[in-house]
């Protein structure tokens, strides 16, 4: 984050395109469009964007008291899926004897285009705009040099027949504006690679093109896939009642893991009160499907090992390959997070999966306490993350 000296450089200067200035204090769609478009980062300045909340346009003070509410606010929008793929932002309070000044600072992104709610904004010297289809396939080119995520490269063996494209355009019609997809006159491939699904320069599909919209995504990535079994028991080597792995294109593979967490609830009635009983879930549903998804959000895909689902007479394991990523440790787990896969994140984001970015584990253990469960447990090593989650006590 910037020190005082440099904010007050920045309400000295001019607004260029590296920052904004609002008295604004409840237009969030003008800020996540300044996030946005800081994110994208069109002149290529790679240096972080500022939005000043709190002065004019010329510089002066409004005289804002920033409150928490507020600086809430501002650091919620990282997270609530509007700005996709998520944004690295930092917020800020600074004070001056003429009024506080509220600082978002946006860090370029790695992975551009960015859109806000399906629209991809940019700055052209002090003013916002929407980019056009040129300027979109600057950023989508640019991608290809920055982008260090496994999901976001080349899978160079696939070729566009490898797709379902037909999926991808129902897809498309969910993440992009539809005032968009009317003026967009390119080849697939470059609408493809807007979304992070192709690269134009090797002309092949991207890892999350493959796992997403692959006609055969194990025959490029042999891990792709979930192992489930349903034992009758507590032990591994009893003969399963259930067992299945479960592939194809991503939105399908999600949809039938919901259809079997379904079949795995049994509910009964508890006594809540000495006049009441009421019906409760042995696993709360939210929860399971909460860490489900999160196993296959973070997962190493370049592993070759499956998620492993497996449905115990007492509990239910599930480990993903691929050990904690980034900045998550096990002594800040939950409470930091690093995306291994943004785009795949982005996508189970658009499908409804993901309601929010970086609460599942989180809400998962509200839930379970909710339904009167112990605390789901977690075991981490280099290469895998595996969690547990108990039945209620009868």
């Amino acid at each position: 984050m910037l020190t005082e000296e440099q904010l007050k450089a920045l309400l000295s200067d001019l607004e260029t395109d590296r920052v904004e200035r609002t008295i604004s204090t409840s237009n969030t769609d003008k800020f996540g469009q300044a996030i946005c478009a800081f994110a994208n980062d069109l002149p290529n300045h790679r240096q972080p964007g500022y939005l000043l909340i709190g002065a004019n346009d010329n510089g002066t003070l409004s005289g804002l008291v920033v409150t928490d509410e507020l600086l809430i606010k501002l650091g919620a929008i990282r997270s609530d899926g509007n700005v996709l793929p998520q944004p690295v932002i930092s917020v800020a309070k600074f004070s001056f004897e003429g009024g506080d000044i509220a600082v978002v600072e946006v860090i370029p992104s790695d992975l551009p285009p960015v859109r806000f709610k399906g629209r991809i904004h940019i700055r052209v010297g002090p003013r916002k705009a929407i980019a056009n289809e040129q300027e979109e396939r600057v950023l989508s080119e640019r991608r290809v040099a920055l982008a260090r995520s496994f999901d976001a490269r080349p899978c160079p063996e696939g070729r566009l027949d490898d797709l379902a494209l037909g999926q991808f355009d129902a897809y498309r019609r969910e993440v992009v504006d539809q005032e968009t997809i009317a003026a967009n006159h390119r080849p697939v491939e470059l609408q493809l690679a807007s979304l992070r699904l192709f690269d134009p320069e090797r002309a092949c599909p991207t890892h999350a093109g493959i796992l997403l919209f692959g006609k055969n995504s194990r025959f490029f990535l042999p891990g792709s896939y979930v192992q489930y079994l349903k034992l009758p028991g507590t032990d591994l080597t009893d003969l399963p009642e259930d067992q299945a792995e479960i592939s194809g294109d991503l939105h399908s593979v999600l949809r039938e893991l919901e259809g079997r967490l379904k079949l795995l609830i049994k509910t009964s009635m508890q006594p809540v009160s000495a006049l009441e009983e009421k019906m409760l879930p042995d696993f709360p549903e939210w929860a399971l499907r909460e860490l489900l998804m999160n196993a296959v959000m973070h997962r190493n895909y370049d592993s070759n090992s499956p998620i492993r689902f497996y449905a115990f007479s007492d509990h239910i394991e599930i480990q993903s390959p691929g050990g904690l990523y980034g900045e998550a440790t096990p002594e800040n787990f939950p409470t930091r997070n690093s995306y291994r896969n943004p785009v795949i994140a982005e996508a189970m984001k658009s499908f409804g999966f993901v309601n929010r970015f970086g609460y599942g584990v989180q809400r998962a253990q509200a839930l379970l306490a909710q339904n009167g469960n112990p605390p789901a447990t977690f075991e981490f090593d280099e290469h895998s993350v595996l969690v547990r989650i108990f039945r209620r006590p009868a």
